[in-house]
């Protein structure tokens, strides 16, 4: 735990509109209550209530009525965040052997893909598990494909240039339109999460 809290407790108390405000704007220079005021067009006292609370946490500092972000603080929090080992969710796993799910666990941090293996076997696990997304049957236009595949890795190209290339994706290209269909890969009925 650094500067008071650790990273789950520093996202809750963020997301709080008025202390990211207040945050958000003492990351642009160190500035008074009135100040403060000012800059987010909140009331004095919404204002002193959210620098209580980021001051409680240790992310604001302050002397002589000026207040600053702690930058090292926020750093060390971001840093932290960075080492957490989440465990790959369990509907990751659905419909895979014990064996598939040990590799999947390597490449996922809760449903995020973190990175494409570059092992050829690897790579095809990821790639019949991303599948299983897509409903056998069903055409999908190209930005339903990459909305699918950005929701586990932000690039969702490669994912689908993969899919295309293992035979588990096909694609067609008419009238300046390319749909895409499932062309492979096994066939589950997918938990709702």
């Amino acid at each position: 735990m650094t500067g008071g809290v650790n990273p789950f407790q520093a996202t809750r108390l963020l997301l709080d509109p008025d202390r990211l405000a207040v945050a958000g704007a003492l990351v642009v220079a160190p500035m008074t209550t009135d100040e403060l005021a000012a800059a987010t067009r909140l009331d004095r006292k919404r204002v002193l209530l959210a620098l209580g609370d980021l001051r409680g946490a240790g992310l604001v500092s302050t002397k002589d009525g000026q207040y600053w972000l702690e930058a090292d603080t926020l750093r060390a929090i971001a840093q932290e965040a960075a080492e957490l080992e989440i465990p790959m969710d369990p509907v990751i796993g659905f419909g895979m052997t014990d064996e598939e799910g040990a590799v999947l666990s390597r490449y996922f941090s809760g449903r995020t893909l973190i990175e494409i293996p570059t092992n050829r076997p690897k790579r095809q696990v990821l790639l019949q598990r991303l599948v299983l997304e897509f409903d056998v049957g069903r055409r999908y236009t190209e930005q339903e494909v990459n909305d699918v595949l950005f929701a586990f890795y932000p690039d969702w190209s490669t994912l689908r240039r993969y899919l295309i290339d293992e035979g588990l994706l096909d694609r067609t290209h008419a009238d300046g339109v390319t749909t895409y269909w499932r062309a492979g890969g096994r066939v589950l009925d997918m938990p709702t999460a």
